[in-house]
């Protein structure tokens, strides 16, 4: 047989943990690796150990006796990892919560959740917009109403599990006595068994709909937010709460503009002469347009902002800014007139005088430096 972990290596306390850090230690470890939660492989083997662990740690009589004498001093039923869940004052409701979708013990579990994806403009994001959809979901089957029988019978409670949905076998062994809790094979845990299915939901109580919503997309939304519609999902055939839909929204990139937070990004491309001299430009913004004033001498990357022309904030009051982002275009194709004008611009900035005075700095640059 397989070597034991130590109890207090598994949980991962020390031997002088009092019992609120242990229920702590097995909480935390529980909620990573329970099945419901953890598909990984391995993952109910490790919850099956973890909780042996909790059950010896957590009563102060096997604990002494696990202290004083190791793992030959406690009888652990190993197999309640997953029945034995309300022996922990409450905690098996917070199980429920957790895994469960919120449902507590003895009620139906939520229907299933479903998700929606919607294309959004930068425009759409910054003023917010009503967009239908159209959806594919599981409806109650209208012939039946739900129960799955067929017109005139109904579903009749299952022999094998007495309408519990689950079966319990007991098994004896060296180590004691296991207790084996399973889904009824013959319902399929729904504890009910219909001898004359719906021709419409073949039994099933749900169908297949296609269904048209109205949704409200609020100003200030981003790409990859979502929006949750409650009770927009898929009911439980067996009663309980609806799921949730959920719509994903992607928004699509501007061809002007960027947007970073709140804030809008917009380069303008000025020429050499506009930049040198300054000028008063009308630009683009997202509700119209607006003037900015170059200064004179701008160099290339300035941001000049447009306080309160970005994106408004999420549930919030107030916008963010819009930041104009100068670029300087250089000519390449110039004209012969336009060559000569350059020309005379070059003599007018850099003379005769400038230029012999630049000569003498760049001499001094490399006076420092002997030729091998």
């Amino acid at each position: 047989m397989p070597t034991k972990r130590d109890y207090y290596e598994t949980l991962g306390v020390s031997r002088g943990a009092d019992e609120e850090d242990i229920r702590k230690a097995f909480r935390k470890l529980a909620f990573q690796y329970h099945p419901d939660r953890n598909k990984e492989s391995g993952a109910e083997d490790k919850f099956k150990e973890i909780n042996e662990a909790y059950q010896v740690l957590s009563d102060a009589e096997k604990r002494a006796a696990y202290d004083r004498y190791g793992h030959a001093g406690v009888q652990v039923d190993a197999s309640r990892g997953f029945s034995g869940m309300e022996d922990l004052g409450g905690f098996g409701d917070i199980f429920d919560a957790f895994f469960g979708n919120g449902r507590s013990r003895g009620e139906p579990q939520r229907g299933n959740d479903l998700r929606h994806n919607i294309s959004l403009t930068l425009g759409n994001a910054y003023a917010g917009i009503e967009k239908e959809i159209i959806i594919e979901r599981q409806e109650v089957c209208e012939a039946c109403r739900g129960s799955g029988a067929a017109q005139g019978s109904q579903p009749v409670k299952c022999a094998t599990c007495n309408g519990a949905g689950q079966v319990k076998r007991v098994q004896q062994s060296l180590f004691g006595q296991f207790v084996n809790v399973a889904t009824c094979n013959k319902c399929n845990g729904r504890g009910q068994v219909i001898s004359k299915p719906c021709p419409e939901c073949r039994g099933n109580r749900l169908q297949q709909k296609r269904r048209t919503l109205l949704i409200k997309v609020p100003p200030g939304v981003e790409d990859g937010q979502q929006i949750r519609l409650s009770g927009e999902g898929e009911p439980n055939p067996f009663g309980g709460m609806r799921g949730n839909l959920y719509v994903h929204i992607a928004v699509q990139e501007h061809e002007h503009f960027t947007r970073e937070n709140d804030n809008v990004i917009y380069e303008l491309s000025v020429n050499v002469a506009q930049a040198a001299l300054g000028e008063e430009i009308e630009v683009p913004t997202l509700e119209g347009s607006a003037k900015v004033k170059v200064p004179a001498g701008v160099q290339d990357g300035k941001s000049i902002k447009l306080p309160g022309r970005g994106i408004p904030h999420l549930g919030a009051p107030g916008r963010g800014d819009q930041h104009v982002v100068v670029r300087i275009a250089v000519p390449q194709n110039l004209t012969d007139q336009q060559k000569k004008l350059f020309q005379e611009l070059a003599k007018s900035l850099n003379g005769p005088e400038d230029a012999r005075s630049k000569n003498e700095k760049d001499k001094g640059v490399f006076s420092g430096f002997k030729k091998p």
